[in-house]
């Protein structure tokens, strides 16, 4: 199984590609979409739409992993977080991947086995599980390699199919 695991947001939208078969993991790659600060929104969005297409057609993911969205007190950037998550949720839902969501929690639980990891720990453990010569930058990068490697110990659980049932609606 191909898994395509993305943190999402409007400045970074990290991404990580990995195949996961008989338990062994193989990185396939990983970045990030970056968009320029200043750039209006939709310009901001469209870059992200198209880096999204550019990543399926490049990697042609059976799945997608996303993280989802928690708010802190700045509601504005969570409503274009949540406009950027939107368009990569569609850019998926278009090219037809089955798409599995994840807390933060849920993620450093699968990743480290223990729910309020830091975040160096997480990073930490991606290196290590996906046999990377170096940590992953940015951070968002990591987290999404961390997010696709949640999806591929959880996808299979009954666990996963209630959390994500409203998603294959």
């Amino acid at each position: 199984m191909i898994i395509l695991g993305i943190d999402p947001g409007y400045a970074i939208v990290g991404w990580g590609v990995i195949e996961y078969s008989g338990s062994k993991f193989r990185t396939l790659g990983y970045g990030s979409i970056q968009t320029p600060a200043g750039m209006p929104i939709i310009d901001r969005l469209e870059l992200i739409y198209r880096g999204m297409k550019e990543l399926i057609e490049k990697y042609h993911p059976d799945e997608m992993a996303i993280e989802e969205l928690f708010f802190t007190n700045n509601q504005k950037t969570g409503i274009v977080v949540a406009e950027a998550r939107g368009i990569i949720l569609l850019a998926a839902r278009l090219a037809g991947i089955k798409i599995g969501e994840y807390t933060p929690l849920q993620v450093k639980q699968a990743v480290v086995g223990y729910g309020r990891a830091e975040k160096k720990q997480v990073i930490i453990m991606v290196t290590s599980l996906l046999g990377l010569k170096e940590p992953p930058k940015p951070d968002d990068t990591a987290d999404a390699l961390a997010i696709a490697v949640c999806h591929a110990h959880s996808a299979g659980s009954r666990l996963a199919s209630f959390y994500n049932k409203n998603l294959e609606s």
